[in-house]
Order: C-alpha cells, then sequence, then structure tokens
C-alpha cells in the first residue's frame, strides 16, 4: 500500500514543484515530526525496522541497517531524530564547510523524471561547521544510529587556493573533533560544483591535505568520498594516497560528470552544471566498488553510493564488495520504504560467517 499511495498519488504530485523547494518543505516536515514521540513512532509504524536482523557492525560501528543517507540531503543536520524511523541505519550530515556557505545560483537542482536522475549543483549549500556541530552536539540518537560528518572545502574564493582549501578541511575537522561531534567522518575530495573545482581530485594535491588532517588526533573512523568518473588507473592512483595516508575507506562515489549517460538526452538543460544523481551513477559506482575491493582485499572499508533505486541495486552493491550503501535519489524516485525494502533483502540474504566485530563505546570515544 505504501509504494502505491507513494508512486500513484504523492510523487506525482510532488514533481509539479521545484526540487529544491520540495527539499526544503521535507526537511521542515520531518524536523517537526522529529521532534515529537508520537510523530516518530507513527513514521516508525509505517517505515520502521526494529528486529535487528539487519543490523550490521562496521568499523566498530552499530548500525541498525546497511543503509545510510548519503551526504547532500541533511547538510545542516535538521533530521537525525526522524531518521532512524524511516528505515536508515545511520545518516551523513554534510558536506560541511568551514565557513557559511549560500551555495551556487539558483536553480541547483533539476529533475530528469524519465532518465531517473538529478541533476546537482548546489554548491555546498551549508551553514557552516560551528552552527551544525552545535546543532548536532544537542541532538540524542540511539545508540544503533550513526552520524557520519562529511567535511568539504568551502564555495568561496578564500579557499580556493590549495593551500586555503587545506586549512579550510582543517579547521573543520578541529571544530568537530574539539566537539566531540560524529561517529565517523568523510573527506569529500570530490564534490564537482565548487569554486575552484574539485581541486583535491587529483594525487598530488590530495597527499598534503591527507597530510595536514591525519595532524587532527581524533579515534574516528575518516573516508574519502571518490569521484566515479575517472579511469581505473587514476580512480587506483588516488585509493593508494588514501591507502598510504591511513584511512579507514571509501565511499564510492559522487555525482556523475558523463552527461551522456543520461537515458533521455531530451530532458536535460541546455547547459549543465554540476552533476548527475540517480541511475547514470549506478552502474559506474558499482563497478568501481568491484574493482577496488579486487585490487584491496580488506584493506578498505567500502560504502557503495550512487544510482540505487530498488533493494536488488542495494544488493548488487554489497555483493560487489561494499560493506554499507548510501542513498539520496531512491528515496525520491522510489519512495521511503525503499530503505525498508533494502533492510528486508539484506536480512533474507544475509548469511554470516564469522563472529560479528566488537563495538565501540560511543560513550568512552576520545575526544581530543
Amino acid at each position: 500500500m505504501l509504494p502505491f499511495l507513494y508512486q500513484r498519488l504523492l510523487k506525482p504530485v510532488l514533481f509539479r514543484f521545484d526540487p529544491e523547494r520540495v527539499h526544503d518543505w521535507f526537511v521542515a516536515l520531518g524536523d517537526g515530526i522529529g521532534r515529537v514521540g508520537a510523530g516518530r513512532g507513527l513514521v516508525s509504524a509505517m517505515y520502521g525496522r526494529g528486529d535487528g536482523e539487519a543490523s550490521v557492525i562496521v568499523d566498530g560501528l552499530r548500525y541498525r541497517a546497511p543503509v545510510v543517507l548519503a551526504a547532500g540531503f541533511d547538510y545542516n543536520g535538521r533530521l537525525l531524530r526522524i531518521l532512524p524511523s524511516v528505515g536508515f541505519g545511520g545518516v551523513e550530515v554534510g558536506s560541511v564547510t568551514a565557513l557559511p556557505t549560500e551555495g551556487n545560483p539558483p536553480p541547483r537542482l533539476k529533475r530528469l523524471v524519465r532518465s531517473r536522475a538529478i541533476v546537482v549543483n548546489k554548491g555546498l549549500k551549508n551553514e557552516g561547521v560551528e552552527k551544525i556541530g552545535d546543532r548536532l552536539a544537542a541532538t540524542q540518537t540511539p545508540e544503533d544510529f550513526v552520524v557520519g560528518v562529511s567535511i568539504a572545502r568551502s564555495n568561496r574564493e578564500e579557499a580556493a587556493t590549495e593551500e586555503g582549501g587545506i586549512e579550510d578541511y582543517a579547521r573543520s575537522l578541529e571544530h568537530l573533533v574539539r566537539m566531540g561531534i560524529g561517529d565517523y567522518y568523510t573527506i569529500n575530495i570530490s564534490c564537482p560544483n565548487v569554486h575552484g573545482g574539485e581541486s583535491f581530485a587529483d594525487p598530488a594535491r590530495l597527499r598534503p591535505l591527507l597530510d595536514r588532517l591525519s595532524r587532527v588526533e581524533h579515534d574516528r573512523p575518516v573516508y574519502a568520498k571518490m569521484p566515479i568518473n575517472p579511469p581505473w588507473d587514476e580512480f587506483r592512483r588516488l585509493a593508494d594516497v588514501i591507502e598510504a595516508a591511513g584511512l579507514h575507506g571509501l565511499i564510492v562515489g559522487n555525482l556523475n560528470k558523463d552527461y551522456a549517460s543520461v537515458e533521455h538526452p531530451a530532458e536535460a538543460p541546455p547547459e549543465y552544471r554540476g552533476g548527475l544523481s540517480g541511475l547514470p551513477c549506478r552502474g559506474p559506482s558499482t563497478e568501481l566498488v568491484a574493482r577496488t575491493r579486487e585490487a584491496y582485499g580488506d584493506r578498505f572499508t567500502l560504502i557503495g553510493c550512487g544510482g540505487i533505486l530498488s533493494a536488488e541495486d542495494a544488493l548488487e552493491k554489497l555483493r560487489a564488495g561494499a560493506d554499507l550503501v548510501q542513498l539520496i535519489s531512491g528515496m525520491i524516485f522510489t519512495g521511503p520504504h525503499l530503505m525498508g525494502e533494502i533492510a528486508d533483502a539484506y536480512a533474507q540474504e544475509r548469511r554470516p560467517t564469522r563472529p560479528e566485530p566488537p563495538v565501540l563505546d560511543r560513550s568512552q570515544a576520545t575526544r581530543s
């Protein structure tokens, strides 16, 4: 019934409005409902999953389900109270930047409905690490709901140089660590729509960035958000730098900048700005997950992100070697029931072969 109601009634209405306006409506609605226990209970009765059969432990963190809301949706950290009730096992807040960022000029989103894709040109719109950090610090979440924070370079001229960008990343990480915020951190090196371009998706520039961030002491897992368009040899050079720096894993990956991959080009805007989410990301990201797992074995935690529009899409990434999956577009094109369907499919297919790894005591984590 829930899929029918979303696909036949709610979605046709929502898709008549500007996508960024709809996003803002849902963030405000989710924020409001999440503040009320009865509201959380009602949403959980509709979409939640509480039997624990889909839980998974990754890098010492227990996720109630292997599906996480990807960075780019809850970029100001307003939905932590409601997301566990919708079936998510975690959220990646952000990307957060050191300086408040207005983002690129609108329109910043465009749906390509038949192609099941969204042109994303947000430009890292967010309220800045200090305000978002205060909000996260004041929000309680269940123990089995993981809150990661994605860190990016401020989309402002003063952070566009290599040196300025590095210090911008470091300022955000230092602030989060000082406040004890975030169960894990993601270094977003591959955002395609910021001032100066994705300057750190290059091995020569990535090394000094990761060297600087390694000097910020903390005990959280750290991942890198990877581009999905480079050829394999170029992707692997980036992964080698990340391996040498000692990061825990890779999120594969970011928006697709191959605009020819759109199934129905007539839907496309006359001029592209930003990147594509949704279906155009599915094949490239899954292939990179498989090749990375084959090349690096268990060295990296791998989080598959891109084009997950069904439970089977999620399982394909998990079978290819992903430890977790992240999504946004599937929640929009398929509906909010998708997360529960992924958890059900994962629980049915799961075949434990070894004891679960230990869970970190988040209450005792080092804060410096």
